[in-house]
């Protein structure tokens, strides 16, 4: 049997493994090589791929489960955090955004609803891209990714409404009032249907499913599950990708959500790469050529408009300038739901097939431009505060966020000999916890308004700010803390923090946090002090109760996980070898193990006899150490103490005789 699209998929593949491993030699973005492949592959250039409606169905796919991970890993407690940047924040962007499209594109001779229906498509931005960038950098849980993740998300609640209006403005539309109630209606009986699931169906579902131990089966139904809630809200006249989204909350506030993540991300990376192909394929070369300055120069033009909207949404939210333009240069694109927009307004005549070519070229150039523009962007915020405003102005940002915050002058003009904590997730919290119960001196620098207040309220002393400002370090005076603890998840702005602070102090013992293990040494030459990468620390601990089991002294574990750490993990590394383990330090394993032992109900072979008559000692030469009956603890073990029934024994012996002890007791060998 022949299957018309394997060619496709065959041609996209092995294309799309060829230009990327070009692009990884040249360390240019992958998803830059998708798009490459999919002009390359599409009906403008050689024509190799024929089939394009069934990519853009593959892509599809793509972006449901991208939009299905983002969900488990955000969860509904995390969506709650942000509600007041989704609507907010979501509003001021796209009104900014259509408003300032409107003015803009009047100007060019566009009818007033071809200019309002060029600010829906222009207002909108690329959640696969955007949110892959995220993911992969580790930046979903820092300020500018939840920001740009919530501003995404109103996005996607509000193309429905444009595609019921954009029949309007072509003086097509119906009852357009009524078609929103019913909308309305339905998304919220879709979203109580939601909460049940969340709450009830799904839990109890997965924890049948996991009881089974099947791994085929907890995957079957971790994707039905998400095809299933994209269906339902595509029913009701939602996008697919949003009902994805609601799925993996779904997911999230369940105790299954990493295993999940897991069995679905090899899906998301087959099937996100035909998204980036099927966008490249709509390219027409010969177009773009033909008018490159006039598209190339609106292309600029769309970017500083969607750019300046953005980073003034995020000031007015209360958020620092360097979050405010990182915020901008993140989602400064247009989005692949503007694509869908705009086939409708060509069935609707609100766009010319020469204007449509243009939006295309523009859509893809800024797709395109996004691993550039966004990968260097807190490199362009520094650049943009360091040289575009003076202190003066900065100055006057500083006071304009912190304007109801002046008791912060009060807190912190006493501070000397302290520590500063930056950032105040889990970390930051137990931090200074600690230091307020050892009774040291602490401040604590957060970006994140809401963040902030919260730990106001609850009596923190907390300044609100950016600690890669100057400013905000020499408010809560740097140069005269004794240690600084860098505790946040964004590895570039925890190196200009460093950069900065040690303009201010050499004397300050800097600690940061980590999560990969490959920024140490660049954090390390920036003038960090102590790098605590997470993954290392996590297995030293895990190996530290390893070795407890192997009864190796308490005295020898601490020198070998000292000699660990001091030489910044190298033993643990790739590129560590057998070498560079101090001799010293190899440890000598003991041929000897303390394991328990429970005594069962109707064990004939132990219950009722003494120790002596166990044979424990004689037979298997394991001494019993102590037993374990009604949580009381016997220590004193003499030959003639009875064993009894739901007992636990403590034994000490050779672990070969151990194992060949607990076998006996499982067979059904009688003494």
């Amino acid at each position: 049997m022949e299957l018309p699209i394997l060619q496709e998929v065959v041609i996209i593949l092995g294309l799309s493994v060829l230009i990327i491993l070009a692009f990884q030699r040249l360390k240019m973005p992958s998803i830059l090589g998708f798009l490459i492949t999919g002009i390359v592959a599409g009906p403008n250039a050689l024509k190799l791929v024929s089939a394009s409606h069934e990519v853009e169905m593959l892509s599809e796919i793509g972006i449901i489960f991208l939009l299905f991970i983002i969900g488990i890993e955000f969860s509904i407690k995390g969506l709650a955090k942000v509600k007041k940047t989704v609507l907010l924040g979501g509003f001021m962007q796209v009104g900014g955004t259509i408003i300032l499209t409107i003015i803009s594109t009047f100007f060019l001779g566009l009818t007033i609803e071809q200019s309002v229906f060029m600010g829906f498509l222009i207002s909108l931005s690329s959640t696969a891209i955007v949110l892959k960038m995220l993911s992969e950098k580790g930046q979903m849980t820092s300020p500018h990714g939840r920001i740009a993740l919530a501003i995404l998300i109103f996005q996607d609640f509000i193309v429905v409404p444009m595609i019921l209006v954009t029949p309007m403005l072509a003086g097509n539309g119906g009852n357009i009032w009524l078609s929103i109630l019913g909308l309305f209606t339905k998304f919220a009986l879709v979203v109580v249907i939601l909460i049940v699931l969340a709450r009830y169906g799904v839990p109890i579902l997965l924890q049948k499913v996991v009881k089974t131990r099947s791994r085929e089966l907890f995957i079957l139904t971790i994707v039905v599950l998400c095809f299933a809630t994209a269906w339902l809200t595509s029913s009701v006249g939602l996008s697919l990708a949003l009902g994805a989204f609601f799925a993996g909350l779904i997911i999230s506030e369940s105790d299954y959500s990493h295993q999940a993540t897991a069995s679905i991300l090899p899906f998301r990376e087959i099937f996100i790469s035909f998204f980036f192909v099927s966008v490249g394929m709509l390219l027409d070369i010969s177009y773009f050529f033909q008018h490159f300055f006039i598209l190339l120069l609106i292309t600029v033009g769309v970017i500083l408009l969607k750019v300046f909207v953005v980073a003034i949404t995020v000031l007015l939210l209360r958020f620092p300038l360097r979050t405010a333009l990182i915020s901008a240069l993140t989602i400064f694109q247009v989005g692949e739901f503007s694509f869908l927009l705009s086939t409708i307004g060509m069935r609707h005549a609100l766009l010319s097939q020469e204007v449509y070519q243009s939006f295309l070229v523009i859509s893809i150039l800024t797709m395109g431009l996004t691993p550039f523009i966004s990968g260097y962007s807190d490199k362009i915020s520094d650049w943009f505060i360091k040289v575009g405003l003076n202190r003066k102005v900065r100055k006057r940002f500083i006071n304009y966020q912190n304007r109801r915050k002046q008791s912060d002058e009060d807190s912190s003009s006493h501070l000397h000999d302290h520590l500063i904590i930056v950032g105040l997730g889990i970390n930051g919290h137990n931090i200074a916890r600690t230091a307020s119960k050892a009774k040291i001196p602490f401040v604590i620098i957060e970006i994140d308004p809401d963040i902030f207040r919260k730990s106001k309220e609850n009596g923190l002393p907390v300044v609100f700010g950016d600690a890669s400002d100057e400013l905000i370090l020499n408010h809560v005076h740097a140069s005269e803390a004794r240690v600084v603890v860098i505790a946040i998840s964004d590895p570039e702005a925890t190196k200009q923090i460093i950069s900065v602070l040690r303009q201010i102090t050499e004397t300050a013992h800097v600690i940061v946090r980590t999560r990969n293990v490959e920024e140490m040494d660049a954090i390390l030459k920036l003038g960090a002090d102590e790098v605590i990468p997470e993954e290392f620390e996590t297995s030293i601990q895990i190996f530290t109760r390893v070795l407890s089991r192997y009864l190796i002294p308490f005295d020898k574990v601490q020198s070998l996980i000292s000699q660990l750490r001091a030489h910044n993990y190298e033993v643990l590394s790739q590129a560590g070898n057998d070498d560079q383990f101090p001799a010293h330090l190899q440890l000598h394993i003991p041929d000897m193990v303390i394991a328990t032992l429970p005594v069962q109900r109707g064990n004939n072979k132990i219950v009722g006899k003494t120790i002596g008559e166990s044979g424990l000692r004689n037979r298997f030469g394991v001494n019993v150490l102590a037993i374990r009956r009604n949580n009381r603890y016997f220590t004193e073990i003499k030959p003639e103490m009875t064993i009894e029934t739901d007992d636990m024994l403590y034994l000490f012996g050779n672990p070969e005789k151990v194992a060949e002890l607990n076998k006996y007791f499982l067979s059904d060998v009688s003494l």
